[in-house]
């Protein structure tokens, strides 16, 4: 039996760069039928680099599954059609300028009136209100406006996390959002107005931190790979510099490390190491312990001291390493250019999962649309 939940679901995004078409895209994987609206030039994220056999990485990751179809919002035939879609739709979505959409006739609470079973999400970087409503807002700025970058890298100065964080948690939250309303209208009949910005989905992830300079007034140090509160926590060099990051997260675990993978028990009970808060205090001193034993093993070799110990590590891999990783799944996307290995969903199904259909070019659906939604 194949696992398709939203079959019969029809989803109109007029979407572009990341959050929306993240949204759209994990609704395909769940069965619906996601018609995408683009312009002429087609979503600007197609153009981001070529470096998939002349498709956009962003682009393969996020647009599988979908119909192309090309509308100009502004004409009054396309914005018609558009409109005849929206009276058959279950759902639609937009990440357009605040604005922008109700100035095309496109107003969410007016299409709810209008077509009293559609939900609607309006995805933004503020948000549809408040004092920054109008501001432009892509993944780096929110990093930097949210505090994210001033707690991330190391102590000489602050960084960006390297993947679209706050894109991809609007785009979770929107599909959050609307499988709930999904279900509400089970029970009410009636569709459902949600509103998610990228500003908002950071500052719900960004809670620790807050609570933490709220309460204590001080904000997590920017401690590169370590822990700003827990110690031993980070990435130590190896005897064939490849370096093994590990995370101990209570005594027993300290003693371990000592005993079984360090080699001398009594350095648990040092003064300066005594507990955590004192390893925290001495870190570098710490540091200079661990690498010291660290520094005489490879990596194979702490590796396996490290699981008879029961100790929690990892590899600090580089990319390339990953794309080699005995653990990463992936699935199989046609494209334009041909069949294309991406990552495979993380949510693993008892039952058969939908088959992925392929990603479409500009306007690929363009004629079949019209004459169906004539």
């Amino acid at each position: 039996m194949t696992f398709a939940p939203l079959d019969g679901v029809l989803v109109v995004s007029l979407e572009q760069a990341v959050a929306a078409p993240f949204c759209s895209s994990r609704l395909a994987d769940a069965g619906a039928r996601v018609i995408k609206v683009e312009r002429a030039e087609g979503d600007f994220a197609r153009g981001y680099d070529s470096a998939v056999e002349g498709l956009s990485a962003y682009f393969v990751w996020l647009n599988r599954g979908k119909e192309s179809v090309v509308v100009d919002i502004k004409n009054a035939d396309d914005n018609a059609l558009l409109h005849r879609m929206l009276a058959k739709a279950d759902v639609f979505i937009q990440n357009l300028a605040p604005g922008a959409a109700a100035r095309a006739g496109l107003d969410s609470a007016e299409l709810r009136t209008k077509y009293r079973h559609l939900i609607t999400c309006d995805i933004s970087g503020y948000g549809e209100d408040g004092p920054y409503r109008d501001m432009k807002a892509y993944d780096f700025l929110i990093q930097s406006e949210t505090g994210l970058a001033a707690i991330t890298g190391g102590p000489e100065e602050p960084s960006r996390v390297g993947v679209s964080l706050c894109d991809i948690a609007a785009g979770m939250y929107a599909v959050q959002g609307i499988t709930q309303a999904l279900l509400q209208r089970e029970k009410t009949g009636q569709g459902t107005g949600l509103q998610v910005s990228l500003f908002d989905a950071l500052s719900d992830w960004m809670s620790v931190p807050l609570l933490l300079q709220e309460h204590t007034g001080k904000s997590p140090a920017r401690v590169g790979l370590n822990h700003p509160g827990i110690a031993p926590y980070g990435a130590y060099n190896t005897k064939d510099d490849r370096p093994v990051v590990i995370s101990i997260q209570n005594q027993r675990e300290w003693h371990n490390l000592c005993a079984e993978v360090l080699g001398d028990a009594d350095i648990a009970n040092r003064a300066e190491f005594a507990t955590n808060v004192d390893r925290v205090a001495n870190r570098p001193q710490l540091d200079d312990v661990v690498n010291a034993v660290f520094s005489q093993h490879t990596r194979e070799d702490i590796s396996a001291k490290l699981k008879a110990a029961k100790i929690a590590y990892g590899a600090l891999n580089t990319v390339e390493d990953f794309a080699a990783h005995p653990q990463l799944r992936r699935q199989t996307v046609g494209s334009e250019a041909g069949d294309l290995k991406i990552v495979a969903s993380p949510i693993r199904l008892s039952e058969d999962a939908a088959p992925v259909k392929p990603i479409p070019t500009i306007g690929q659906h363009s004629d079949a649309l019209r004459k169906e939604f004539a």
